[in-house]
């Protein structure tokens, strides 16, 4: 049995999952995923997503929970986010550490351990499908996903500028003229700043909440992230598990501000 507590946001949680399912696989494991819900995701998976068959997740509001505090007993082993990080390479684990792993083990990390492009086990709900599906229709012939991560994310500030995604930008419209921009933001200064630049073609989701203490701001995140998945190509931010994942789950093309050559 392998017992997963994801951690960190939306797209950390996502990834995790994803590694966690292909390590199951490979022990021959029943995979059981503990969702916590806390001041940085503070809903139920169910809150987002429909209900899975391949895995068993269970929805906990305190990290003394029962069913928390019964799996990490029941493990053999308990894994933190440091074990994980320093037994891996180019996010998969060492082979020899993944055959030391004991059966039951417990692993709780925000690090992404094996690669999975595989989320097909994320459907979200129907209201937000069909809210995603009124968005997506907005976006036209040639739509460019713009993904700008600031407020707690010194490192991603420091690398991409508002310059450089400008920069970027006006690139795309000079090679192709009838581009949008689908805009996903924690900054309203940097939105209202990118419409001024680019009148007419910034989309975003409107009336967005961005706390995400609440289900509001996470049904908003997860809009967000689907939305940029849904773009042709992505400008995103450094250092950032939501670019990464929204252009993996699209499969697309993606442009790094502060870290990708303009040429």
């Amino acid at each position: 049995m392998l017992i997963i507590q994801p951690s960190g946001g939306l797209c950390n949680r996502m990834r995790v999952i994803n590694s966690a399912r292909v390590l199951a696989e490979r022990r021959g494991d029943a995979l059981i995923v503990l969702w916590y819900a806390c001041a940085e995701l503070n809903c139920s998976f169910e809150d987002l997503f429909l209900p899975v068959h391949d895995f068993t997740i269970h929805n906990i509001r305190s990290l003394k929970d029962p069913r928390k505090l019964f799996y990490q007993l029941r493990a053999r082993q308990r894994l933190g986010n440091e074990d994980i990080l320093q037994h891996k390479t180019d996010g998969v684990l060492h082979e020899d550490f993944f055959r030391s792993l004991k059966d039951p083990v417990y692993v709780f990390t925000w690090e992404h351990f094996y690669p999975s492009s595989d989320y097909s086990c994320y459907a979200p709900i129907p209201s937000l499908q069909s809210r995603l599906d009124a968005l997506t229709a907005s976006f036209g012939p040639r739509c460019v996903g713009v993904h700008i991560r600031r407020t707690d994310n010194a490192v991603s500030m420091g690398k991409s500028t508002t310059e450089q995604f400008i920069t970027l930008m006006k690139k795309e419209l000079d090679a192709h003229p009838d581009t949008c921009f689908f805009l996903a933001t924690d900054d309203m200064a940097e939105e209202r700043l990118l419409r001024e630049t680019f009148p007419g073609k910034i989309i975003s989701n409107p009336n967005r909440t961005l706390d995400r203490n609440s289900v509001a701001g996470m049904h908003d995140a997860l809009l967000d992230l689907y939305g940029l998945a849904a773009t042709q190509k992505l400008i995103g931010s450094y250092w950032s598990s939501f670019t990464d994942i929204a252009a993996d789950m699209g499969g697309l093309e993606k442009v790094i501000a502060g870290q990708d050559s303009l040429t």
